[in-house]
């Protein structure tokens, strides 16, 4: 994809913005210009993803950005979560480019885990008292991934938390699954695609990253 090509979707409360190369680097507002802005905003802090991953990040992602696509968002879109696959994320995928996913997916475990471990068990409240903890947006997280592995055509127990190896097993499963979907087709009757879940997933991942970095008191 030239560029840095970016999927908008909209609901009737929230805009969601997309890098479609790049599994997890997502945000949302309330304008499609908003979401944009977001999204440049947040370049900085997706690089570290990019890094973990040893992928090269362009200089230009930023200058570079182009919408590609317009979605029609949903109730889930206004809930809080990018819902509507791109027709990008159809298309068959090289075993580079499946390749090159799946490492940049891992990498957002991988800086997840580092965000965890470095921060406290009680976070920062909200303005109005509210958010979840550290461990309690771990286990959020894992039982999100769990609730999205039937989309994958898989049935996944939920890891408990500090089982590294029932998280790794875990991790490897839908790893293998956006493998198995490279020929871009959704692996079970209304699941998902590949690229699409592995774009969500990422999102989910880097989405409480951030939040827990925001609110850990430094």
């Amino acid at each position: 994809m030239a560029g840095t090509g970016v999927a908008i979707e909209t609901g009737t409360k929230r805009v969601f913005a997309s890098a479609l190369d790049w599994p997890g680097w997502c945000r949302a507002a309330r304008t499609e210009q908003l979401a944009l802005d977001a999204l440049a905003a947040y370049a900085e802090r997706y690089a570290v993803v990019a890094a973990a991953a040893d992928v090269p990040f362009p200089k230009r992602a930023v200058a570079d950005l182009a919408v590609v696509e317009r979605l029609r968002g949903d109730a889930t879109t206004d809930y809080g979560a990018p819902s509507a696959p791109a027709k990008f994320e159809s298309e068959p995928m090289t075993r580079a480019e499946v390749d090159r996913m799946c490492t940049l997916v891992s990498a957002t475990w991988t800086v997840f885990d580092r965000v965890v471990k470095a921060a406290p068990a009680e976070l920062r409240k909200g303005p109005r008292g509210g958010g979840r903890d550290r461990d309690k947006i771990v286990d959020h997280v894992l039982g999100a991934e769990c609730g999205y592995a039937p989309k994958l055509g898989l049935k996944l127990a939920q890891p408990e938390l500090g089982d590294r190896a029932a998280i790794s097993a875990h991790r490897e499963a839908l790893l293998a699954a956006f493998r198995a979907g490279a020929d871009g087709r959704p692996m079970r009757e209304r699941g998902w695609t590949s690229r699409y879940a592995a774009r969500r997933i990422a999102w989910h991942a880097m989405d409480h990253a951030w939040e827990i970095e925001d609110r850990t008191d430094r």
